[in-house]
């Protein structure tokens, strides 16, 4: 049945196009002989009309002349009228429809996408140079890395300090009463996180509150000199670099060790970064119960119970600051395996892929985080920190039996923390720290190192010994040279240049240049690596 279209009579003779064919719905024509509409690309001028590009039909306007129906494009007629084949082309036509609403919805979606992604981008990239400033530096990170850019034992590895703070209004804003040393070993792929007592009495880097302190003082110490005042905001970066660099030397002047960066974290971005990835799981070896930390549990004195918890932000933090029921050895231990269980969840989640959880982190970060990390380094250390897994991060304490290195005291009627060796003597806990964060070159090389003593000085081979032990050296034979008139030291690679780690470092610290021959044939080296033969030199330096 051929349902036709009402339209208006239309003026053939004014037509350009002559008599019109009535368009019936849908498109089709009738009639036998349809006639196609002519569609002209420009103003077509007949006479004193002027035409304009149409679909089907020209209509006059009201001053006589014919102006264009404002009409779709019309679809390019069909001259079937079978069925099925008419059937067939309006479900074309339906589906064309749906897949452009279709493509339409998805480039919406995708700008939407881009716009987003933009935004998170731009927030993320000025929240991530807000707290990665740079300034501090580690060669380690380098792969391949020249050993003449190295400095001494101690330069394989990137130590960077951790310190946690009250900061705000907390009492003691700036005093840092969590320390930890996080060690990475990039050679080897290890790992360890060191706590440093915060009682721990040292000799402050200046004398702003006074000579002697509590190493959790250093940071203010310096912080607080540069400003002239106490301000607890660090809103103020060359403060903030300044307080870095007083309480990176004391740490140094503890440990023996090199500090390469430092950073600063307080109770909101502890919390905020536990919440961000979810929870974490903490093996709590026996259950805390501390009555002076009930009002931040809903007035429940037991902290945490025995066994496997899962700790929200507010429960984690509760969990590292508790300290009066129990020692503060105990709280660095409880510390340490709170760090590396959250470790664990931000990488086994993925948060560091995920724009949202990066977005939450950078934005508590960005006012409660203070370091001297560039953003190119941060990402190095990832790299580096993603591909060690937990048994192969070390957790150590310098109380923890049998390396019972400190010990409680009283110093001024202040309760303290000192070396078991007496006040001020870190030798015992340096020769510890090195061994065991050791120059991850030096353990990768493990050369046998002979040291022949060629002076008259006594035990000076011994002295010497010693000393490259407490850096982790492998020292074999010890004795005296043939000959005791040697002036200058020498030292012999029998490496061939294979370790070429330890002859730098060796080179470096005893200030003489490295052979291939051992000068007195009647020294036999017995399998060793490295035959070193003291002079006088050395005993002057000693």
């Amino acid at each position: 049945m051929n349902y036709t279209k009402m339209h208006m009579p239309i003026d053939n003779s004014r037509s350009p196009r002559g008599p019109q064919t009535r368009r019936t719905i849908d498109g089709f024509l009738g009639g036998a002989s349809p006639q196609l509409p002519t569609i002209s690309s420009r103003p077509k001028t007949i006479g004193a009309l002027t035409t304009e590009k149409v679909s089907d039909v020209t209509k006059p306007s009201p001053s006589g002349n014919v102006s264009p129906k404002p009409t779709r494009k019309a679809r390019k007629p069909l001259l079937s009228t079978d069925p099925e084949t008419l059937a067939k082309q309006a479900h074309d036509r339906k589906w064309h429809r749906i897949r452009s609403r279709a493509l339409r919805a998805a480039l919406v979606a995708i700008a939407a996408i881009i716009v987003v992604g933009g935004l998170l981008l731009g927030k993320g990239y000025l929240q991530l140079h807000h707290v990665f400033r740079g300034g501090g530096t580690a060669v380690a990170l380098d792969a391949n890395v020249n050993p003449d850019e190295l400095n001494g034992e101690g330069s394989g590895r990137i130590n960077v300090l951790l310190l946690g703070i009250g900061g705000g209004d907390h009492e003691g804003p700036d005093l840092t009463d969590t320390m930890l040393v996080a060690s990475i070993n990039p050679v080897n792929n290890t790992a360890a996180l060191l706590s440093i007592p915060r009682d721990l009495w040292v000799k402050m880097p200046n004398n702003y509150i006074s000579n002697y302190q509590k190493i959790n003082a250093a940071y203010e110490s310096g912080k607080y000199e540069y400003l002239g005042t106490e301000d607890g905001s660090n809103s103020n970066q060359k403060a903030i670099d300044a307080g870095f660099k007083a309480v990176d030397g004391t740490v140094e002047q503890v440990l023996g060790i090199p500090i390469n960066y430092t950073v600063l974290v307080n109770f909101q971005a502890f919390q905020q970064a536990v919440n961000t990835v979810g929870s974490v799981t903490i093996n709590v070896p026996t259950e805390l119960y501390d009555p002076t930390m009930a009002w931040a549990n809903n007035g429940n004195p037991v902290i945490a119970a025995a066994g496997a918890q899962t700790m929200d932000g507010s429960k984690a933090l509760m969990y590292v600051r508790s300290r009066e029921t129990t020692s503060d050895f105990a709280r660095t231990q409880r510390q340490r395996s709170v760090i590396l269980a959250l470790k664990q969840k931000v990488l086994t989640l993925g948060t560091l892929s995920n724009p949202l959880k990066i977005s939450q982190l950078l934005s508590t970060f960005g006012s409660n985080v203070r370091t001297d990390i560039s953003l190119k380094d941060a990402n190095a250390m990832y790299s580096l920190i993603k591909n060690i897994s937990n048994n192969k991060f070390k957790s150590l304490g310098l109380a923890d039996a049998p390396n019972n290195f400190v010990t409680t005291g009283t110093e001024d009627n202040v309760s303290i923390v000192e070396p078991t060796a007496g006040l001020y003597n870190y030798s015992q806990i340096q020769s510890y720290v090195r061994n065991t964060l050791k120059d991850g070159y030096i353990a990768k090389e493990n050369a046998d190192i002979m040291i022949l003593n060629g002076t008259t000085t006594p035990g000076l081979a011994n002295t010497v010994a010693s000393t490259l032990k407490s850096y982790g050296y492998r020292v074999g034979a010890v004795g005296n040279a043939p000959t005791l008139t040697y002036q200058k030291t020498v030292i012999v690679d029998l490496t061939g240049g294979k370790d070429k780690y330890t002859s730098h470092y060796l080179q470096n610290r005893l200030h003489a240049k490295a052979v291939e021959t051992i000068p007195d044939k009647t020294i036999q080296p017995n399998g060793a690596n490295f035959v070193i033969i003291l002079g006088e030199d050395a005993a002057n330096s000693s």
